[in-house]
């Protein structure tokens, strides 16, 4: 059985974070694996794609797009064919019947919904679509066609925690250069070293962005490995790839 993390502010839409419960996948893949760049068996992940749908929003299209670490929106009006994706890292609809999907495996999953004007959104933060602005540029889609940002609602799902996150003191510079105030997400870790908390980065960005409501699920995906995939555990470990999960959203029917 396909698992799935909710959230609470979601609850009247219909949602889920899946993680690496339920799947079809065997061996390092084991489990829901959803990434179609991964070098499973290719009908074990279009099965686990099915399951993932049908766990949210059963006979729903699911819509996904080539993600490539951008602060690209794409408005979706119609399913595309898998070789005519685009290369974004959110999606935004008011079209009930199509679910949308990103994909993660450490990176910040945000699913966002204006109840009151049947939209919603969903976005792929990695570090560069975060400080790239990836959330903004998803909240100015979905006000292109209807929403308001002040009745969003956004929450945050499984992504890497900041025990997990180390990173360089180097790194932590260019979200300081941005802005004085980025520091804060960044906690002393081991000489040289820092401990990046990119969940809270992502929490903040929404809410100076305006938007109404936002929840943390807190669920770190390093830390977790029975029930996440994660990019940069599989790396520690010297495996030779790593699945994907995704979040999903759609509008009420």
């Amino acid at each position: 059985m396909v698992e799935l993390v909710k959230a609470q502010l979601l609850r009247a839409v219909p949602h889920g974070f899946a993680g690496r419960r339920g799947g079809v996948s065997t061996g390092l893949y084991a489990g829901l694996n959803v990434g179609l760049g991964s070098d499973d068996d290719r009908a074990a992940i279009l099965r686990n794609r099915d399951l993932a749908r049908d766990a949210v929003l059963p006979g729903a299209q699911l819509v996904t797009v080539r993600q490539v670490h951008s602060a690209r929106a794409e408005i979706v009006t119609a399913p595309f064919a898998e070789d005519e994706r685009p290369e974004a890292d959110a999606l935004v609809t008011d079209r009930p019947g199509l679910l949308l999907g990103i994909l993660t495996a450490d990176c910040v999953p945000v699913l966002f919904a204006d109840v009151e004007a049947g939209v919603v959104g969903a976005a792929h933060a990695g570090w560069k679509g975060a400080i790239g602005g990836v959330t903004d540029a998803t909240l100015a889609a979905m006000e292109r066609i209807g929403a308001a940002r002040d009745r969003i609602m956004a929450a945050i799902g499984p992504c890497i925690g900041r025990a997990s996150y180390e990173v360089t003191e180097d790194f932590a510079l260019r979200f300081e250069a941005v802005d004085g105030e980025n520091g804060r997400f960044f906690s002393a870790g081991r000489p040289g070293h820092l401990q990046f908390d990119i969940g809270g980065y992502v929490a903040a960005r929404l809410a100076a962005a305006g938007v109404g409501r936002v929840e943390m699920l807190d669920e770190d995906t390093y830390a977790q490995p029975d029930r996440f995939f994660s990019y940069r555990r599989s790396c520690h470990r010297g495996e030779a790839g790593y699945g994907r999960q995704m979040s999903m959203i759609g509008v009420p029917g």
